[in-house]
């Protein structure tokens, strides 16, 4: 990904700075610094960052191997004294937000054990955009869960009496901050296009066994966001349940039809977490 910015005058000992805006800590994090000359990295995005200099008014910002964690807001400062400059922008990326929740039942999560919980998952906790945009297609679900920002919402498109009475209006419902450590709910997460495959596995499987199916065929148990990523941008379509890594069983539907499920629309579907001796499903194995 490119970040532009392009100066518009080479000013007397000028430096251009790069940073990351981070707003769960209020913090701008420096990326790199250039005088036109010469130029340091900083943090853990140090390896992946450089300079394009396509043309000497060319400050812009390329990122290789753009991860998850790279989508967010940037600056790119002109520091010149007493008359700085500075534009900011936004890297978005396509993707998906699921709601999660543990094996021992829903609001479980304080928002550190969210963002983990999300993380295991390869995902993230979702941004107030990213949770806004799931809802305008379509996600509904009845659970507040944390986001990014370390604020709780949660999305309903048909308003019903478990979710805040049938009076209020569709919408991305908020409970606002909330204590990081002691209050507990749900987690939205987000997660992108996979650098892989995800594919099923037949059989008659306990949760051992799913996982030592998928490594004799050179693959490891999927994850909660690579079935949804691989729902959501190559279309995985399949009617049996399988495990996943977390222990849970999903199988995920791109085409509804009855007797998948019987829902209307496509989705993720859950059977939640059975014991995992039982030898009912098969398995999702993801390969890289």
């Amino acid at each position: 990904a490119t970040l532009p910015c392009v100066l518009r005058a080479l000013p007397h000992n000028y430096r251009v700075k790069w940073s990351k805006v981070e707003p769960a800590n209020y913090r701008e994090d420096v990326i790199i610094i250039t005088n036109g000359l010469y130029h340091k990295n900083y943090g853990p995005l140090s390896p992946r960052v450089r300079l394009r200099h396509s043309h000497r008014y060319d400050a812009s910002l390329t990122i290789t191997d753009v991860a998850l964690e790279d989508e967010g807001r940037y600056r790119c400062q002109l520091v010149n004294g007493l008359e700085d400059e500075s534009i900011s922008l936004t890297l978005h990326l396509e993707g998906v937000v699921f709601p999660y929740q543990p094996s021992n039942g829903r609001y479980k999560f304080n928002y550190h054990e969210a963002k983990r919980a999300c993380e295991q998952q390869d995902s993230r906790l979702a941004t107030y955009q990213q949770l806004y945009k799931a809802w305008t297609e379509g996600l509904d679900w009845c659970n507040a869960g944390w986001i990014l920002d370390g604020t709780v919402h949660y999305p309903i498109i048909n308003s019903r009496e478990p979710c805040g009475g049938r009076l209020l209006l569709p919408g991305v419902r908020t409970y606002g901050a909330r204590d990081k450590q002691k209050d507990r709910f749900d987690a939205f997460c987000f997660t992108s296009a996979l650098q892989g495959q995800v594919y099923f596995i037949r059989g008659h499987l306990n949760f051992k066994e799913a996982g030592q199916a998928c490594r004799n065929h050179g693959a490891a148990i999927a994850k909660v966001g690579q079935l949804y990523s691989a729902w959501k941008f190559s279309r995985l379509d399949r009617c049996d349940g399988g495990w996943l890594a977390d222990g849970s069983v999903r199988y995920p539907i791109a085409i509804p039809r009855e007797r998948c499920g019987g829902l209307p629309d496509p989705g993720v579907r859950s059977f939640g977490f059975p014991s995992k001796e039982m030898r009912t499903y098969g398995t999702y194995c993801f390969v890289g």
